[in-house]
């Protein structure tokens, strides 16, 4: 962490406590809690409501984000450096794993923010129009969703089928596609609103993080105000007959209800990217991270208290909730002030977000990882100026061009992937180096992280196969640059030999080392490693597997599978085979690794085998079974 006291890459520490908290709340309450709530409450077309249960689906989601939560609040009292998730999987992971999450944070960041954006673009156009403006229709959508639906409505018309069937959706972009005015004979449609506030925050973003801030908290406070007078207003017009059923479609509606709604939690990670801007960080940001959590958590019960006591669950599938429920009953006025609550909410939303990604190009910058103008400091705002124009113009550009829906579904697999990988982190932190300071601990090793990994794998599985598939693609491109130009260029690679240098390998060399044995923890995090990379290629050549009726990928994948699967199991028999010599058994027994069936009952208590307490050679006659300590 020595970099982060140079002038050149010195930023600011202004935050406090309560600006970490508000910079959380800002982050997680944002546009899930305005429209996502209706569809999990009501049901929708691919899944079942929960009905009045929305309650026990926001607590289970609070459950799950505080596993993760927990893990993120120890490496930022820790490690107080920016670059979030980046910056705990270089302390321990290595550069590869290091490269790899901050490739996939650029998903959780950056693309997230652009389908924020273009949620704000929908917000801004409606409240708009309520005031009587009205902005052009093709300046108010995106090309790709104009140019998809012009191409269905021509097929529909081509196949005589009515296209009002497709959707009001559909047939909209269509006519703005037909309709948008030509240039080169090409359709000019452009977002202009989501690239306007992406502008508009990169701006406050650059001048400052005590500018920020302020912006931040400024708009924090009046969402809060706004959703605080839903609560209040609300409350006089609760119907409990409303409640009853309290769950109509049991434990599958609470639990479909809690996948739609998690992503309203996401954002307290977004905290630990300001670690260099914080006052006393060891102190504060777990402050910031957990509080900001547990007030989010308050509020969304609140509100899904009083939303489904205000309608019938059934009535609450559509894309302004709490502004409908008012409407509904004659009071526009009121309507009117929650969706003005929304258009803040987003707004708020973007902010730490945007000033994260830039933070995180920083870092990777600062570690050799990206050009060196990613680290650069402006010497008047001492912020990270050029990764903020950079980050600015990309989200910009994605936020008036793509689809919603495509943005989020990345978002979605990017950001459970780092919620693992930091939960990885701390397990392999807490065996390599459990000497190190930690003001905050993470309770109840190693179940508290196990847990979020486990919960993060099964949101994962349920995302949808074409997410994994880009997923993958994204992340092959990301590895291609890594070998192409981090790799040769980091700071490590330009390291002379020593402890800082054998950050690449640090398992690799623990579990493949000529001398000395596996202990217990290094062997059982070596598979857990495994296990949850086999879990994401597996599931990426599950997703495509769908194109198998090609015969040309067909052939790609039948090869990618087995290549892959020859590769795990040489891997993890390699070590499982080390650790038996380790334990002083030879023989018969090491010939257990290669029975699938066996091999699966037997990993575990391998692993759990304490063995010899001193170390042996491997590949030497090991000392028999009889005189090991148990």
């Amino acid at each position: 962490m020595g970099e982060t006291t140079e002038p050149q890459h010195q930023l600011r520490r202004a935050l406090g406590p309560v600006q970490l908290t508000l910079l959380g709340v800002g982050a997680i309450i944002g546009a899930g809690v305005f429209t996502s709530i209706g569809s999990a409450a009501a049901g929708g077309a691919d899944h079942v409501g929960a009905g009045p249960a929305l309650v026990v689906s926001f607590l289970m989601v609070a459950v799950a984000c505080g596993f993760a939560a927990l893990c993120y609040a120890e490496f930022a009292a820790m490690v107080p450096v920016s670059g979030s998730a980046y910056t705990y999987a270089y302390a321990t992971l290595g550069e590869l794993a290091a490269w790899i999450i901050g490739w996939d944070l650029v998903l959780e960041y950056a693309i997230s923010n652009a389908a924020v954006a273009v949620s704000w673009s929908g917000y801004f156009q409606e409240l708009a129009a309520r005031f009587g403006a009205h902005l052009p229709e093709w300046l108010g959508t995106d090309i790709f969703s104009a140019v998809r639906s012009a191409a269905q409505v021509a097929h529909a018309q081509a196949a005589h089928i009515d296209p009002g069937t497709l959707g009001a959706d559909i047939v909209a972009n269509a006519h703005i596609f037909n309709e948008a005015p030509r240039l080169l004979g090409l359709p000019i449609i452009f977002n202009l609103p989501a690239f306007a506030i992406v502008v508009f925050v990169t701006w406050v973003v650059l001048i400052g993080i005590r500018e920020t801030a302020v912006f931040n908290t400024s708009l924090v406070l009046a969402k809060l105000g706004i959703v605080l007078f839903f609560l209040v207003l609300g409350a006089f017009y609760v119907e409990p007959q409303n409640w009853t059923p309290f769950a109509p479609n049991g434990l599958k509606g609470i639990s479909s209800a809690a996948a739609i709604i998690f992503f309203a939690y996401i954002g307290f990670d977004a905290v630990s990217t300001a670690a260099e801007e914080t006052r006393e960080p060891q102190r504060n940001m777990p402050i910031g991270i957990l509080a900001s959590l547990a007030v989010c958590t308050v509020i969304y019960l609140g509100v899904a208290v009083v939303l489904t006591g205000l309608a019938k669950w059934d009535t609450l599938g559509n894309a302004e909730p709490l502004a409908r429920v008012f409407s509904a009953r004659g009071m526009n006025w009121a309507a009117g002030i929650i969706a003005l609550g929304a258009l803040v909410a987003t707004t708020s939303a973007l902010v730490p977000y945007q000033a994260g990604q830039a933070r995180i190009f920083f870092s990777m910058g600062r570690d050799g990882l990206l050009p060196a103008w990613a680290a650069r400091v402006h010497p008047r705002f001492r912020t990270p100026h050029i990764s903020t124009l950079i980050t600015g113009v990309v989200v910009a550009a994605c936020a008036s061009i793509f689809n919603i829906n495509e943005l989020v579904e990345l978002t979605n697999i990017g950001t459970l992937f780092a919620f693992a990988l930091v939960a990885l982190g701390i397990l392999i932190l807490r065996y390599t180096d459990p000497d190190r300071s930690r003001p905050f601990r993470t309770p109840l090793m190693p179940w508290v992280p196990l847990a979020a990994i486990a919960t993060c794998d099964y949101l994962m599985f349920e995302l949808p196969k074409i997410t994994w598939v880009r997923f993958f693609v994204w992340m092959t491109v990301g590895l291609a640059l890594y070998l192409g130009y981090g790799f040769r260029r980091s700071k490590l690679a330009q390291a002379v030999p020593g402890p800082a240098a054998t950050a690449r390998l640090t398992l690799g060399q623990i579990a493949f080392s000529s001398r000395g044995r596996i202990p217990r923890a290094t062997f059982l995090l070596a598979l857990l490693c495994l296990g949850e990379a086999n879990f994401v290629v597996l599931m990426t050549l599950r997703a495509a597997s769908g194109w198998l009726d090609l015969p040309g990928l067909a052939i790609v994948w039948v090869i990618v599978l087995v290549a892959w699967l020859t590769f795990f199991a040489w891997v993890s028999l390699a070590i499982q085979v080390k650790r038996w010599h380790d334990l002083g058994v030879t023989g018969w027994a090491v010939l257990l690794d290669f029975v699938p069936i066996i091999n699966i009952l037997i990993v575990i208590p391998l692993g759990l085998w304490r063995g010899k307490p001193d170390a042996n050679e491997y590949g030497a006659n090991p000392v028999s079974v009889r005189k090991r300590n148990p």
